[in-house]
Parts: structure tokens; C-alpha cells; sequence
């Protein structure tokens, strides 16, 4: 079940390279090291760096700030390999640009975006994304964090909360209330690390441990005007597209943390003896790999004709709420089955099933719960 080049007009030999390189990468720097971070609840910061000269960071991005342009199979790849150790946390902090920047880069002044971008595509700066708040969590729509002009700066003042990369990230691009209740006015800004009025509080979790998830506090926070990112009161449609490719990202990763475990549950079941003979030549053990399996390869299918039709101009929002979902359940499956093969072994901590098993609500849940999904794909197929 090795991550190999798929039957899909999509999929060319210049992806296999780039996947090799990432792989490379990922083997060297990653995977000898994953366990301990997460025992320490964190990765070092210097990783962000190796990232940036290794050009991952960069990729999907414009050339014009360090970046090299990618398109959806590129993306899936990067999701597909970095999630090879195991870790979900891991890929999340390292790639917290990848929802933090593109706002940024769509919509954002060229003096802003000049300031920002090439500094997180290198690795010397990491950037984050806080929209959720502690009173609202999906219900973007009603967030209560505002901002009022003063002059040349915006004034902050709110939470913010579950945010990815939220203790260290040095601009965090920021959902923020200027107008009216409701979608119409809301905005984007681009909040530093450093600026006065910007407190953090650190969050522990079930799951993703190195990943440093934090509650921002806005007590009269000041940010330079120019700072705003796009027209004032007209972010919530930046949101809502950047949301998308967050999810097709969430689905990408779950995806491959269920053939990490459908690889190690395989592995273990063959080499395992029980009355006399290997785990695998049990039925019931072979059906629930066969399972696995099954469900892996419907995922595979589901994104990478997204990202055929993506790459095409398409925008399927309802499509990639449903493959987010079904996504988020194959991982589920394939943690639940990895570790009953496992046995106690998939119970005890340096598996990778077990790690995994604590993480997959985090992906049913972030950017858009599950139940979200639904209520946005009703919508967008007219069943409402």
C-alpha cells in the first residue's frame, strides 16, 4: 500500500521527482526525530529553516517571494510524504503558512505581501491563521473579535483560540469585526508577533503535541493600518476560499495517516504468531486490512479527481466537504483497526497507530467540523 504514482491523468513523472526529494527530506530530517518531539511537546524551531532551504515551504507559492508554483497533485504530495512519520501535529506546525499566507497573497496590498512573504517562505518567520474564537468556533459569520480605526493603526480587541503555530508565529493573519454583525463586516489583518496588546496562552491537547496550539488575547492591540489585508469589511469571502484548500489539506493528511496505519498493521500482522501460525492468516485480521484498504483507495480516487478539477478552474465546494469527511472517517477506521491489530502493542506509546488513534478527531474537526461539512454541502447542493 506504499504511496506510488496513481492511475490518473493528473499524476506525471515530475511529481514521482518532487515526491522523491520530499521523501528524502522528510526520512532525513523527520522521521528519526518525531518521537521526541513529541515527548517534548514541540519540534525545534530551526526545522522551519531546513524547510525553507530544502524550497518545501515554498512550494505552491509565487516565485516572485521565493516560491515555486504548484499545482493540486503537488499539494496532496506535500500532505501525502510530510505525514509519512506519523505525527499530524508535526505537518501542521511546519505548515502552518500553508493557511496563514495564502489570504495574504490573494488579497493583500504588494507592500504588505513584500513585507510578509518572503521571510515565512525561507523559514525565518512562521505565520499563522486565527479565525476561531472561544464563543463561536465554526460559526465564523458571528465572530465578536474588533477592530476599530484610530488614525493609522487598527485597535484589537478579542480572543482567539485553537490557533496552530499561535505561541511562535511571528505574523498571524487575523479575522477581525470592522463593520456591521454578520459576514459583510468582517476583515482581514495581518497581525505581528510583537505587536503591543498581543498576549498568548499555551494549550495541551490529545493529539499533536509538537504542534504549539495557543489562545491569543487582543487587549487594545495596535496594528499599523496598512497592515489590513484586502478592502475593510470584505474578508469573509477570503475566508471562505482559503478554507477550501485547507480542507483539500486536512483530507490529503488524513489520507496518508490511514495508509500509515493500514503499513504498519500489515506489517505487524504478518509477522505476528498467534495459534501457530501469522496474524494475516486469520480471516477476520484480513478482512479488516481488506477494509482498510478499501477505504484508502476510495479516498486516493475522491482527491485526486478534486485536484483534476481544481487544477481545471473548478471550484466543488460541496465535493471537497464530503471528501474532507469521508476522508476524516477512513482515518478513523484505519486508526480504530490499527491498533485492535496491534493489540496491546497498538495501546502502548512509540506506534504509530497509537499516535494516530489520539489525532483523528482533531481532523474531523479542524477547518470545519464534520457536521459543518454536511450543512455546507447541503447548501451548495441545493437540498436546502
Amino acid at each position: 500500500m506504499t504511496t506510488r504514482r496513481r492511475a490518473h491523468p493528473g499524476w506525471s513523472e515530475d511529481h514521482e521527482i518532487l515526491r522523491a526529494s520530499i521523501r528524502a527530506f522528510v526520512e532525513r530530517e523527520l522521521g528519526p526525530h518525531v518521537d521526541a518531539w513529541e515527548e517534548a511537546g514541540e519540534f525545534p524551531r530551526a526545522l522551519y529553516r531546513k524547510a525553507g532551504d530544502h524550497g518545501l515551504l515554498g512550494l505552491g507559492f509565487p516565485e516572485d517571494f521565493g516560491g515555486t508554483p504548484a499545482d493540486s497533485f503537488t499539494k496532496l504530495i506535500i500532505a501525502e510524504e510530510l505525514c509519512r512519520p506519523g505525527a499530524g501535529g508535526l505537518v501542521a506546525g511546519l505548515m502552518s503558512h500553508g493557511i496563514g499566507l495564502p489570504p495574504l497573497l490573494a488579497l493583500g496590498s504588494p507592500q504588505l505581501q513584500a513585507k510578509v512573504a518572503p521571510g515565512v517562505l525561507r523559514g525565518e518567520q512562521v505565520c499563522a491563521l486565527a479565525i476561531t474564537e472561544p464563543s463561536g468556533g465554526s460559526d465564523v459569520a458571528n465572530l465578536q473579535t474588533r477592530a476599530r480605526r484610530e488614525g493609522d493603526h487598527y485597535i484589537v480587541d478579542g480572543s482567539k483560540t485553537f490557533i496552530t503555530s499561535g505561541m511562535r508565529a511571528d505574523w498571524i493573519t487575523t479575522a477581525v469585526r470592522t463593520g456591521e454583525p454578520g459576514m459583510q463586516g468582517i476583515s482581514l489583518l495581518a497581525i505581528p508577533g510583537d505587536a503591543p496588546g498581543l498576549s498568548r496562552t499555551k494549550l495541551d491537547k490529545m493529539g499533536w503535541w509538537c504542534s504549539d496550539t495557543a489562545t491569543l488575547y487582543f487587549d487594545a492591540c495596535k496594528v499599523p493600518a496598512e497592515n489590513l489585508i484586502g478592502p475593510e469589511n470584505a474578508g469573509f469571502m477570503g475566508i471562505m476560499v482559503n478554507f477550501n484548500g485547507e480542507r483539500m489539506m486536512l483530507a490529503a493528511m488524513a489520507l496518508s495517516l490511514s495508509r500509515v496505519c493500514f503499513e504498519e498493521a500489515l506489517a505487524w500482522a504478518q509477522q505476528r504468531q498467534t495459534f501457530g501460525k501469522p496474524l494475516v492468516r486469520h480471516q477476520v485480521v484480513r478482512h479488516k486490512l481488506v477494509d482498510m484498504a478499501t477505504a484508502i483507495r476510495a479516498v486516493e480516487c475522491v482527491l485526486d479527481d478534486l485536484a483534476w478539477r481544481i487544477d481545471k478552474g473548478e471550484q466543488p465546494i460541496a465535493e471537497v466537504c464530503m471528501a474532507k469527511n469521508l476522508a476524516t472517517q477512513c482515518v478513523e477506521l484505519c486508526a480504530k483497526e490499527g491498533v485492535q491489530i496491534l493489540g496491546g502493542a497498538g495501546f502502548t506509546r512509540g506506534t504509530k497507530c497509537e499516535r494516530i488513534y489520539r489525532e483523528t478527531k482533531v481532523l474531523s474537526i479542524g477547518g470545519g467540523a464534520e457536521e459543518i461539512m454536511k450543512e455546507l454541502a447541503a447548501r451548495q447542493l441545493g437540498l436546502l
